[in-house]
């Protein structure tokens, strides 16, 4: 999908290896909260394995939210290695007692389009707090493969109506997840060096995306020391690709930064580096 030749882990050892990779960084970061996305099950890309017990069980004593956002019977594309059957999702692993969570729907584009980008959603979690308020987990992954990258926009603010519906509540909001559009200001090409131009995932968040709400992005980045958070996986990883930030936070306006970083492993197990939030929830009044 991105312009390379193959759309398979290269063997179930291979795939395991990343799994393994993977899960040890998740144990050795003791965080309270991982948000987790493109995680397989029954899949042929990845050999049926299912990704969600593998990684639940590198977690132990974590409550797990899994929440399918694509489910393909079968795509025959590309024609010599077709993608076949595909189940993936989003996946919440929590150190917090999650009272309730939801599923919700993302629109998708019509015609040829959907058959790429099926059953888009977020998940909202749900643990009590202090006051009688909850503080409300948004795990997202919006639309990549689109004709001009509109309905990612579209998405975008269906999700900040909602999560600005929390906020009015008196609820704390922090959402974490791949928006698929360049979240660093100015651009990412001025810190990594390659243009995204022509790449509909790749854009700019649209101009007034924020108004009507109170909500904070939080794009991790270092000025004196850029790390970018995704890379195109057109072929093996070289610092001449396209580089970007697509990966942050949403946080409400209760919830306090301490600090967010792109943790640099050099793509070692995912085209994506993962991103890290340090918070504090502001006491209420």
């Amino acid at each position: 999908m991105d312009g390379g030749s193959e759309s398979w882990a290269w063997s179930r050892e291979r795939l395991n290896e990343n799994l393994s990779g993977i899960s040890a960084e998740l144990k050795s970061a003791n965080a309270d909260l991982y948000f987790l996305q493109e995680v397989d099950y029954d899949s042929t890309r990845t050999y049926h394995v299912d990704e969600r017990e593998f990684l639940y069980a590198a977690q132990p004593g974590y409550a797990s939210v899994y929440a399918v956002n694509y489910d393909s019977p079968f795509l025959f594309y590309p024609l010599h290695q077709p993608h076949g059957r595909s189940r993936a999702g989003l996946m919440t692993l929590t150190k917090l007692a999650v009272s309730s969570a939801e599923r919700r729907s993302l629109p998708v584009e019509a015609g040829v389009t959907k058959l790429v980008d099926l059953d888009r959603c977020y998940s909202v979690g749900r643990v009590p707090a202090e006051g009688g308020r909850e503080l409300c987990l948004y795990n997202l992954h919006l639309s990549a493969y689109s004709s001009d990258g509109s309905i990612a926009d579209e998405q975008l603010r269906m999700l900040l109506s909602d999560m600005q519906a929390e906020v009015e509540r008196g609820n704390y909001v922090i959402g974490g997840g791949d928006f698929n559009k360049d979240l660093l200001p100015g651009g990412s090409a001025a810190y990594f060096g390659v243009s995204a131009e022509g790449y509909t995932w790749a854009q700019p968040l649209p101009e007034g995306i924020w108004d009507g709400t109170n909500l904070s992005l939080v794009a991790p980045l270092d000025e004196t020391d850029p790390v970018p958070s995704c890379r195109n996986a057109d072929g093996p990883y070289t610092d001449r690709q396209l580089r970007l930030t697509v990966d942050g936070f949403l946080v409400s306006p209760n919830v306090e930064i301490l600090d967010a970083s792109v943790l640099d492993y050099g793509f070692a197990c995912s085209d994506h580096n993962p991103v890290s939030l340090s918070f504090r929830l502001l006491p209420t009044e």
